[in-house]
């Protein structure tokens, strides 16, 4: 792997309680915290923009923006618009299905820009455990789900920490719920590793190394979810607003959301379809939300949320796409483990995606009001 991609590196009452909360101002003292618990069935709509500009082009560059292309049932993504002085169109990748603004500027253009403005529908997701279904996907779909990628490999360490962590398990509930405490137990959030992670899961556990951030420990939750035969993916996204319990961590900053990506991930269980998984949440929870890093699950802090987590998740972020090792049209540097930076290049090489100061984009947000 080369040096570039090293360093793209828990009743009524409390129902009741959560939907009085104000909004969490970041400018001042957070709210207090409520019972973590989202429910399904109530829409938001929000207004995502991305601005782009490039203080010191050299050559020709080239930008990459992920656009929001997923729509299920927690997430309808809606119209995508952009202004620029470069030459811009939407493309997707063929193999992985990630939409992106794809925008290129002349080597005279002296202060190249991009805006991307993009709309989406998203609510909570919580699966009721009490009502099995079983929604139709394909097979060739949820074998897909369970392949290797160049960072998710499903043999060797991976799968013989899956098998050990899952023996016993007789159905693949079974399995992601090992899998899931499993990764919560073994796991920590570390706040070193720069942006989301670079999820390399082999080097993970062939070293013992087991501190990482979203794109990690999710990510290592779905290799040891497809090492067992249980489909599994990443689903790559933004933070947009507070959580409106009250959690800091599981919070966005509308008006400023450059390092407010997050990975989530999912699993397809064959009762209840795909259902939202979380762990890397509970570890952020855990080593961040209380002055004071939380190391068991049982802390009335961090209980709800490990509960919650497994199946469900909160609507306050949008997802842009599920892809993996993502070939970006006209690059001319290697693909991407994963899309959910903005993603530039020039004459010089590849922009560092995760440092938003020198490369110069911000994201902002706001909930658009029925």
């Amino acid at each position: 792997m080369t040096a570039v991609r090293r360093t793209f590196l828990k009743n009524t009452a409390a129902a009741a309680l959560a939907a009085a909360l104000p909004t969490l101002n970041f400018a001042q003292t957070p709210v207090a915290r409520s019972t973590f618990a989202p429910q399904s069935g109530s829409w938001r709509t929000f207004e995502v923009v991305t601005r782009v500009d490039i203080p010191k082009p050299e050559g020709v560059t080239r930008v990459w923006l992920p656009v929001p292309s997923v729509n299920s049932d927690y997430q309808t993504s809606l119209e995508n618009s952009f202004t620029s002085n470069g030459t811009g169109k939407f493309l997707q990748d063929g193999q992985e299905g990630a939409k992106m603004l794809y925008v290129e500027f002349a080597a005279s253009e002296a202060a190249p820009f991009i805006e991307l403005t993009s709309r989406v529908k998203t609510q909570n997701r919580a699966v009721d455990w009490s009502q099995a279904t079983a929604p139709a996907e394909s097979a060739d779909m949820l074998r897909y789900f369970t392949r290797s990628t160049d960072l998710i490999p499903t043999d060797g360490v991976v799968r013989e920490t899956a098998l050990a962590a899952t023996k016993g398990a007789k159905t693949d509930v079974e399995k992601a719920q090992m899998l899931y405490d499993w990764v919560v137990s073994n796991t920590y959030r570390e706040p070193k590793v720069r942006g989301c992670g670079e999820g390399d899961i082999k080097t993970m556990l062939e070293t013992g190394n087991l501190g990482g951030k979203c794109a990690d420990l999710n990510a290592l939750y779905v290799g040891l979810c497809r090492s067992v035969g249980v489909p599994a993916r990443d689903v790559y996204g933004i933070r947009l607003v507070p959580s409106s319990f009250g959690y800091k961590e599981l919070s966005g900053n509308p008006a400023s959301l450059k390092s407010a990506q997050h990975c989530r991930s999912e699993v397809y269980l064959k009762d209840y379809g795909w259902v939202a998984m979380d762990p890397a949440d509970v570890a952020k929870v855990m080593r961040l939300e209380t002055a004071d890093w939380i190391k068991n699950t049982t802390n009335p802090v961090v209980a709800p949320v490990n509960k919650a987590l497994f199946g469900g998740w909160e609507g306050n972020w949008m997802a842009y796409n599920t892809a993996h090792d993502v070939v970006l049209p006209y690059s001319r540097q290697e693909k991407l483990g994963f899309f959910m930076y903005p993603t530039a290049e020039n004459a010089s090489g590849r922009f560092d995606s995760y440092a938003p100061d020198d490369f110069k984009y911000q994201i902002t947000a706001r909930e658009i009001q029925a």
